[in-house]
């Protein structure tokens, strides 16, 4: 009795951040000539079940600095998502860890540049290690690593 009592509770946690992320407005700004933009943009469609609207703009560096989005972070796309700004080849795993915990001081989440092996740049088995950097008010911190 005393499981099924936490059981219960925790499915409906899970069901409602499930929910959240599904709910969100995915708004992604890419360049018109940028092919990886339209393969992330699927992986967070298929990995979240959610839409991802595109704005398409040949002045990204607007979209980007208007957004907050550190210099040093910049990648080809930006994602806007209940307040949070999603820059370049992000998982989406972690667009909805993001979405589920909001950390104070953290505006958004990026992967600086183009690494290979990240969603939407796959090339066959190769991949570099790359981090997802949170970044906002609270500075700039890893929030995830991969090899």
């Amino acid at each position: 009795m005393i499981f099924r009592n936490l059981l219960a509770p925790a499915f409906l946690a899970l069901a409602a951040c499930t929910s959240a992320v599904q709910a969100a407005t995915y708004t992604m700004f890419r360049d018109p000539n940028c092919g990886c933009c339209e393969h992330w943009a699927k992986h967070v469609r298929t990995e979240l079940e959610t839409e991802v609207t595109q704005q398409v703009t040949a002045d990204m560096a607007a979209v980007k600095t208007d957004r907050g989005v550190p210099r040093q972070l910049w990648s080809c796309h930006t994602m806007v998502v209940d307040g949070y700004v999603i820059e370049g080849h992000v998982p989406a795993a972690d667009v909805a860890r993001l979405l589920e915990e909001r950390p104070a001081g953290v505006r958004g989440l990026a992967v600086p540049g183009m690494p290979v092996g990240s969603p939407g740049m796959e090339m066959g088995d190769r991949k570099q290690p790359y981090q997802v950097i949170a970044f906002g008010d609270a500075g700039m911190t890893v929030f995830a690593s991969y090899n």
